[in-house]
């Protein structure tokens, strides 16, 4: 069975550290995003949320503009000129 790896080019999390977008490169050449959310208090590290990761984009700006479309958070945490 082959698995697909994948490079993260891009992580932006929220300031509090509970959650975070990952903008990543699959092997295949597409790109994908995925988020995360995280419960400090556990220590059990990040665990995706959203399932976002089946969807796929032909280029990173294609799939961060869709990030920012889809979680509802990513838009008030990111500059104007992150892409």
């Amino acid at each position: 069975m082959n698995q697909v790896s994948y490079k993260v080019n891009r992580s932006i999390e929220l300031p509090d550290g509970s959650r975070c977008v990952d903008i990543f490169e699959n092997s295949d050449g597409v790109f994908s995003f995925e988020e995360y959310r995280r419960d400090p208090e556990t220590n059990s590290g990040w665990f995706p949320i959203g399932n976002y990761c089946l969807l796929k984009w032909k280029t990173e700006k294609d799939a961060f503009e869709a990030a920012i479309e889809t979680v509802p958070w990513l838009k008030m945490h990111i500059g104007d000129n992150d892409f």
